[in-house]
């Protein structure tokens, strides 16, 4: 790179670049290993290019800007990976009860942090709290009498986060265990222990999580952060309100709440295109027999559901 010069970027043309947009995709490394990139690896890549040339020409340091004559790449949005009402409550069951094939070793173990690993999934699963946001926890955060606990979110903005009886019971549960536990020093304050009765780690949490979703779904790869997004989901489907999303789950941007349930989005609007009856399928049949027309029934709107609680509950 020695001997080089800024005007060298002004020899690169836009196809020069969309050539290496391709070959961004596969190439081999000065270690002669072989590197892919996805579209999203492609794009972070191509966007770096891209403030790289407009730095110097911001400054006039180049007279072309081939960037911008050339399309970033595109990057598909992913379904949305969660868990059903039916494997929720399975893995709760689980983590109740323990496997049916434990070994007396493996056995005592779980007795030992099923009260613990209860509260914690039931806590992920009933307030969609971050890893980093539920490991981070202090017993003095919990309020039980409001029923929240304070989280310090991406920021460092703390933030009220209500929880419902559920997890306050798992929570209770846990709290009779802990106050048996002598901490280590230094970690007298921590909500969560671990067996070595420190503050609990993320990377534990993911474990556990994975050790027992595992049993329930051999199909997704379920972790913390897919625990949060089953509590986004349920929470978008119970009151359709993106904003209350955004806001329980400490996104600082709504947009990217939408794109995450932007696929929810169009399953409600396919939804909507049959709940409006223009004309009674029988009236439209008698009108076109020229026979008399036929009464629309009444619409049965008792009974509707307005509770608007938030669960994990299969619609009947």
């Amino acid at each position: 790179m020695k001997g080089l010069t800024v005007g060298i970027l002004d020899e690169i043309k836009a196809v020069d670049l969309e050539e290496f947009e391709e070959y961004l995709k596969v190439y081999k490394n000065e270690e002669d290993q072989l590197v892919t990139n996805g579209e999203r690896g492609v794009k972070r890549k191509m966007s770096a290019l891209r403030s790289f040339y407009a730095y110097y020409f911001k400054r006039e340091m180049i007279k072309t800007n081939p960037t911008v004559l050339i399309d970033m790449p595109k990057t598909h949005q992913k379904n949305i990976i969660r868990l059903d009402a039916d494997e929720v409550r399975s893995l709760l069951d689980l983590i109740e009860r323990g496997g049916d094939n434990l070994t007396s070793q493996q056995r005592h173990y779980f007795e030992k942090t099923k009260v613990r690993d209860f509260a914690i999934v039931t806590l992920l699963l009933g307030t969609g709290l971050r890893v980093s946001e539920c490991v981070g926890l202090d017993i003095e955060d919990v309020d039980f009498k409001n029923n929240a606990v304070k989280v310090t979110r991406k920021g460092g903005n703390e933030m009220m986060v209500y929880f419902g009886d559920e997890v306050e019971k798992a929570l209770k549960n846990y709290l009779e265990v802990r106050n048996l536990m002598t901490p280590l020093p230094g970690h007298e304050h921590a909500l969560f222990y671990s067996t070595q009765r420190r503050r609990i780690g993320v990377q534990a949490v993911e474990n556990l999580v994975k050790k027992y979703a595992v049993q329930v779904t051999t199909s997704k790869h379920i972790t913390p952060h897919k625990l949060r997004s089953t509590y986004g989901t349920a929470l978008y489907q119970e009151t359709g309100d993106i904003y209350l999303v955004a806001d329980v789950l400490g996104h600082r941007d709504v947009n990217t709440t939408k794109r995450h349930y932007a696929q929810m989005d169009d399953e409600r609007r396919r939804m909507a295109a049959d709940m409006v009856r223009l004309r009674d399928k029988r009236t439209s049949a008698a009108k076109a027999d020229g026979g008399p027309r036929a009464a629309e029934p009444a619409e049965n709107t008792e009974g509707a559901n307005a509770s608007g609680s938030l669960d994990f509950k299969e619609n009947e």
